[in-house]
C-alpha cells in the first residue's frame, strides 16, 4: 500500500511539474493581420492587460499568418502546436461550424450583438463545436459587416440593377449569396482577384468588408455597396489543454482580459467600419446608400434561398432551432 501511495504521489508531482513547465513557456499567439493593424494593436493591448493582472504569462505574437493559413492554424491550435489564435472560423474540420458564417445572420449592430454576444444560442453552439476540437473560445472579436466592391455602377439610369459578375471566394456559400442578390458568381482564388477586376474578368468582389476592400482592392473599386451581406466575427481561441495547465489565477486573468478585449471591440467596431468606408471614399470610391428596406428585402431573400441549401450540409434538424430566433427577428 505504501508503494502504491508513493507511486501515486510521484505521478501527481510529475503532472504538477509538467503543467508548471508548460505554463512557463511563452504562449504562441497567431493572428491574420499585419503588425500595426487595428487587430494587432488590440491583441497587444490584451496581452498587456493579462500581464497587469497576473504574473508568469509570456506571449510570442505571430501576425500576418506567419504560422500558416487560418485553416491550418485552427488545426494546430487543436493539436497544441499553436497555443492561441485570433482568426475567422474554419469549417474544414467540422462542417457544422458553417453556422457561424451564414449570410445575414444579422442585419444591424443591435442584431449582431444579440447574435454573437456571450449569451446567444449561436455563440454557445459555436463554442461547443470548437470544444469538440479541443479548443476553448476566450472571446469573440467583431470585425465588420460585409459589402460589395464594384468597378462599375451597379444600377442603370432607371434604377434597375445591372447584370454584373462578382468574384466570390471558392466556397458554395458565397456563390449562393451572390446569385441570391442577383449577381453572377465567379469563384476565383484571392491571389487572382485583383487582376480579375482590373482586367474586366469580373466587375467586382464580394466576401469582405470596407477594411478588406481598402487594403486589397481600393485601386479598382469605383463603387461600394454596404449590403451587410454577412457579419465578420473572429474568435480568440486557445488550446484547451494549455489553458487547463495554467494556475487558477492565470486562467482568471486570461478570461478577465478576454472579456475586456471583446467589450472594448464592440464599443468601437461601428465607428471603425465607418472609418474604413470613408477611407474607400477618400480613395475615390462612391459609397451607395442602402436603405433599411433594401437590407430587409435582401436578408429575407437570402434566408429563404441560401439558408436551406446550407442547412442540407450541416444538418437541418440540428441547425433550425438555433437559427429560428434569428429569422423571427
Amino acid at each position: 500500500m505504501k508503494l502504491k501511495k508513493l507511486i501515486s504521489t510521484l505521478i501527481g508531482t510529475c503532472l504538477v511539474l509538467a503543467g508548471a513547465a508548460a505554463a512557463a513557456q511563452p504562449l504562441k499567439l497567431s493572428h491574420i493581420r499585419p503588425q500595426g493593424a487595428v487587430a494587432d494593436n488590440d491583441i497587444n493591448a490584451f496581452i498587456e492587460n493579462v500581464q497587469e493582472i497576473t504574473e508568469g504569462l509570456d506571449f510570442d505574437v505571430y501576425p500576418a499568418n506567419a504560422l500558416g493559413d487560418y485553416t491550418d492554424v485552427q488545426e494546430r491550435v487543436s493539436m497544441g502546436i499553436v497555443d492561441m489564435a485570433l482568426q475567422p472560423i474554419s469549417s474544414a474540420a467540422d462542417r457544422k461550424l458553417q453556422i457561424g458564417l451564414m449570410p445575414y445572420l444579422a442585419t444591424d449592430w443591435e442584431s449582431a450583438a444579440n447574435t454573437f454576444g456571450v449569451d446567444s444560442g449561436l455563440r454557445k453552439e459555436v463554442e461547443e463545436l470548437y470544444g469538440r476540437q479541443g479548443i476553448k473560445v476566450l472571446a469573440v472579436y467583431p470585425v465588420y459587416f460585409g459589402g460589395i466592391a464594384l468597378n462599375k455602377e451597379p444600377y442603370d439610369s432607371d434604377g434597375e440593377q445591372r447584370n454584373l459578375k462578382l468574384r466570390v471566394p471558392p466556397f458554395k456559400i458565397f456563390s449562393l449569396l451572390a446569385e441570391s442578390l442577383d449577381f453572377i458568381p465567379a469563384p476565383i482564388p484571392f491571389a487572382e482577384a485583383f487582376t480579375a477586376v482590373q482586367t474586366g474578368v469580373v466587375d467586382g468582389v464580394i466576401g469582405a468588408g470596407a477594411e478588406g476592400y481598402y487594403d486589397s482592392f481600393r485601386d479598382v473599386t469605383e463603387y461600394y455597396l454596404p449590403m451587410n451581406t454577412h457579419f465578420e466575427a473572429w474568435y480568440l481561441l486557445m488550446n484547451e489543454d494549455r489553458f487547463e495547465a495554467l494556475s487558477e489565477e492565470q486562467k482568471n486573468a486570461l478570461l478577465e482580459a478576454a472579456q475586456a478585449f471583446e467589450t472594448n471591440r464592440w464599443e468601437v467596431v461601428e465607428s471603425e467600419q465607418s472609418r474604413n468606408e470613408q477611407r474607400l471614399v477618400d480613395a475615390g470610391a462612391t459609397l451607395i446608400e442602402v436603405s433599411d428596406d433594401q437590407l430587409l428585402e435582401a436578408a429575407t431573400k437570402v434566408r429563404e434561398q441560401v439558408w436551406p441549401e446550407i442547412l442540407k450540409d450541416i444538418g437541418e434538424d440540428w441547425a433550425t432551432p438555433i437559427l429560428e430566433p434569428l429569422m423571427n427577428n
